[in-house]
């Protein structure tokens, strides 16, 4: 099972309403070449290998993901996706739809973004012929209590 994690907004949280304030998180690691980085609870790490899928960056970080965020969180470096230069995605459909569909090829995948749709859901639906969760976070917030226990039920209602 594959699970796509995009950075900003899942992990780096950002907009937050009007009198809340980020908590800032602190690692033995490094001090983080970016200041938003404080903002991702090293907690997440554990609590996403625990997921038991194989983790890939789908994030326009890119490399840097594997450089400064997999160590803030524990994690060793993980497969990155390459986005490809393609012409502009149908109408409605994200960007990062049909790539990732193209990457998982038949593998079932988990997508964990802040800017999934609709038009995404039924372009997955269509286009990929295994089980898929896209899976949208509230990028004010980031991954929550309430995002782990959806993707854990999917993963629990899988058949095998």
């Amino acid at each position: 099972m594959l699970l796509f994690l995009d950075i900003d907004g899942p992990l780096i949280p950002f907009g937050a309403p009007a009198g809340h304030t980020y908590p800032v998180y602190e690692t033995a690691h490094a001090a983080p070449a970016n200041p938003l980085l404080t903002r991702i609870d090293p907690a997440l790490g554990p609590r996403l290998a625990a997921l038991g899928c194989q983790l890939v960056w789908a994030t326009t970080w890119m490399d840097d993901a594997n450089t400064t965020v997999a160590p803030w969180l524990g994690l060793p470096p993980l497969p990155v996706v390459r986005w490809p230069d393609e012409d502009e995605p149908p109408a409605l459909l994200h960007w990062k739809t049909r790539p990732l569909v193209e990457w998982a090829g038949e593998r079932p995948f988990i997508w964990i973004d802040d800017e999934i749709t609709e038009a995404d859901r039924a372009w997955v639906a269509t286009h990929h012929p295994g089980p898929a969760l896209l899976h949208r976070v509230a990028h004010e917030f980031g991954l929550t209590d309430a995002d782990f226990g959806a993707v854990e039920a999917w993963l629990a209602g899988l058949p095998g």
